[in-house]
């Protein structure tokens, strides 16, 4: 987070690919996402990711501290949910916890799949703004009700965080985290404030659209993008590449990942 929001959604707005069209990004970060959940983990998924991560500190120019800080979470989240694939739970007398090795294959599936992937969908939040998603989505039909409702929610975050960061601020000028249980009171008021602050603001916002007679959808200025036919190809003749290069692969040495050969 920085002080004027998330980082993420800064990095998007300062990005290069600002004004290339939503399309044409989504087009490279999809295929890859597809590349990475259908092809072999090993050579597709590795290739998939290693590309998404290449494009991103590369011709996308995003910060490598930013990208290790974006990826942190998503990245303890895979690994927990891998790591618990070795557990086994059984009753024997009583309850025993063990670990199965072969299901080794699956957990680097599991690593390389969620990686890959994730790498894939951070190369598309790292360069397209939310404002331009839901103007894409608007383009493609997706029912208003629900672009409103994560255009909202998308707005009402940074008020949050905003106010939460005022009330953290005042807590620290008057010691509320002097000491370990003075943290607790401070942390609980804070979300109860934050909890309270939000409800209130959601109601004086649906009272405000309703005031207005809202029913449809607000619509908002969406200022032309960029489009680039070389810039589309290039993304298509990738992600072709690296579905070839797993192909040819997998069919030299189908024993070159054993979980991919028990699946086909």
């Amino acid at each position: 987070m920085t002080a004027r929001g998330l980082a993420l959604d800064d990095a998007a707005w300062s990005s290069p690919w600002r004004t290339r069209r939503v399309l044409d990004k989504a087009v490279l970060a999809l295929g890859l996402l597809a590349c990475a959940v259908a092809l072999p983990p090993v050579p597709g998924g590795v290739l998939a990711g290693v590309a998404a991560l290449a494009i991103m500190l590369g011709p996308a120019c995003v910060r490598p501290g930013l990208l290790v800080r974006c990826l942190l979470a998503p990245l303890v989240f895979i690994v927990v949910g891998a790591v618990t694939v070795l557990v086994t739970v059984s009753w024997d007398g009583g309850p025993r916890i063990g670990l199965a090795p072969q299901m080794l294959p699956t957990v680097g599936t599991l690593l390389v799949r969620g990686t890959a992937g994730a790498l894939a969908m951070f190369l598309l939040a790292t360069t397209t703004p939310m404002v331009d998603l839901f103007a894409a989505m608007r383009r493609a039909r997706i029912p208003d009700p629900l672009i409103e409702v994560a255009s909202l929610v998308y707005r009402l975050v940074f008020v949050l965080l905003e106010s939460a960061g005022a009330i953290r601020e005042a807590q620290e000028s008057r010691l509320g985290y002097s000491s370990r249980s003075a943290a607790y009171r401070s942390m609980s008021a804070l979300v109860a404030a934050v909890l309270v602050r939000a409800w209130t603001r959601a109601r004086r916002l649906e009272d405000g659209l309703a005031g207005r007679g809202y029913t449809d959808s607000l619509r908002t200025l969406d200022p032309p993008r960029h489009a680039s036919s070389r810039f589309l190809v290039a993304s298509i003749l990738l992600v072709a590449s690296i579905v070839t290069t797993s192909v040819v692969v997998s069919l030299a040495d189908p024993n070159v990942w054993p979980a991919w050969k028990g699946m086909a």
